[in-house]
C-alpha cells in the first residue's frame, strides 16, 4: 500500500483525525491532485487551528487551479495564523507568495 492509500483509509476509518487530514492532504498535493487536496486541506482546517503550513499549501493548491482570488484569502489566513504562532519567516514567505499571484 502506497502512501496514498494509507492516508486515505486513515481518514475514511476515522474522518476527525485532523493530523491524517493533514497528511492526506500532503499526499494529495505531491500527486497534483489539486481538487482533492484543497477539500482535504479545508477539512483539516475546519478541525484543527493550524499555525500557517496549512493555509500556504491550501494557496498552493488553488493557485495551481487558477482560484487566485481564492488563493489570495488563504495566504492571508496563514500570514494571520503564522504571525499569530510567531512564525514571522513563514509570514513573509506567504507575504511574498501573495505579491507574486
Amino acid at each position: 500500500m502506497d502512501r496514498l492509500e494509507y492516508f486515505a483509509r486513515l481518514v475514511e476509518e476515522d474522518p476527525s483525525v485532523a493530523r491524517a487530514r493533514f497528511a492526506y492532504a500532503n499526499e494529495l498535493l505531491h500527486a497534483e491532485r489539486w481538487e482533492e487536496a484543497v477539500r482535504e486541506l479545508r477539512a483539516y482546517l475546519e478541525l484543527a487551528e493550524d499555525e500557517g503550513n496549512a493555509w500556504g499549501r491550501l494557496a498552493e493548491a488553488l493557485t495551481a487551479l487558477g482560484r487566485i482570488d481564492e488563493a489570495a484569502d488563504a495566504y492571508l489566513a496563514g500570514i494571520d495564523q503564522s504571525l499569530k504562532h510567531g512564525h514571522t519567516g513563514m509570514a513573509d514567505d506567504f507575504g511574498a507568495a501573495l505579491d507574486a499571484l
